[in-house]
């Protein structure tokens, strides 16, 4: 399993090859639904679901956007079905995160307009390594006595006692990136691909859930933007990627001397 390459074969497959317990982070979005046709290849959720539980290190996480398509009239709720299966097959949902696009809306004529992904965060066993981005502005910076509410509805003081808090506390987990034409990338190549994610996005992640010298992988790498962000963050990268076009695009991506 040598890090810092791009792996062109079906996912599964190709992690089949892989040592148990050898990946700490995996950062990825498979397709949603029928929105895009990648080709005409196909995504075999359940061996890929399996070999992730396999690969991952006790500890490590798995970081799953994804999206529903609207079938008439009705989300499909496929991504609430991944992230049930992945619980079946001994996966946490250690956290439901939101992906909100600012500036950017998929439009409806019959509902209110959807502007976010889920990114669930999937752990085996309890997560070993978090790293909080700390950049949540604290509207209040201190504060005198406080309530807390028990079980049964009373309230009762909650004894913080005038806590001084720091201008800046730990981020909430709905996260919000603007998407589009040099916003979620300034690599041109990049928009080749027919659905890609902010590079950010996945920087945000590989920092929190990973140390440096990490292996990160992303089995469905697409464009290769995980890989990119994990290079940059000093993390070893793993991408596998089944079509060679678009493996054409993650190497070119890759090479480029300056990558922000």
């Amino acid at each position: 399993m040598k890090p810092n390459q791009v792996i062109c074969g079906e996912a599964s497959e190709v992690m089949a090859g892989f040592p148990a317990d050898s990946i700490p982070l995996t950062v990825t979005s498979p397709p949603y639904d029928d929105l895009r046709s990648y080709q005409g290849y196909t995504f075999d959720f359940e061996a890929i679901a399996q070999q992730l539980w396999r690969v991952t290190k006790p500890g490590g996480v798995v970081v799953w956007v994804v999206g529903d398509e609207t079938k008439n009239g009705s989300e499909t709720g496929e991504s609430f079905r991944q992230a049930l299966r992945f619980m079946e097959i001994g996966f946490s949902l250690f956290d439901t995160m939101i992906y909100q696009k600012s500036g950017f809306a998929y439009p409806s004529n019959d509902k209110y307009h959807q502007v976010f992904e889920y990114m669930f965060i999937l752990s085996k066993g309890p997560v070993k390594t978090f790293n909080p981005i700390i950049d949540h502005e604290n509207i209040t910076v201190k504060r005198g006595g406080g309530k807390a509410r028990d079980k049964d509805g009373t309230m009762r003081d909650g004894g913080n006692g005038g806590l001084k808090l720091e201008k800046y506390g730990k981020r909430w987990n709905v996260w919000y990136y603007s998407v589009g034409g040099n916003k979620t990338t300034k690599d041109k190549i990049a928009f080749q691909h027919p659905a890609i994610f902010p590079e950010q996005l996945a920087a945000d992640h590989i920092r929190s859930w990973s140390n440096e010298g990490d292996v990160v992988l992303d089995p469905m790498c697409g464009s290769g933007t995980t890989l990119k962000a994990a290079r940059i963050l000093g993390r070893k990268y793993i991408g596998i990627e089944i079509s060679p076009e678009y493996c054409k695009i993650i190497n070119e991506r890759l090479s480029q001397q300056t990558l922000f």
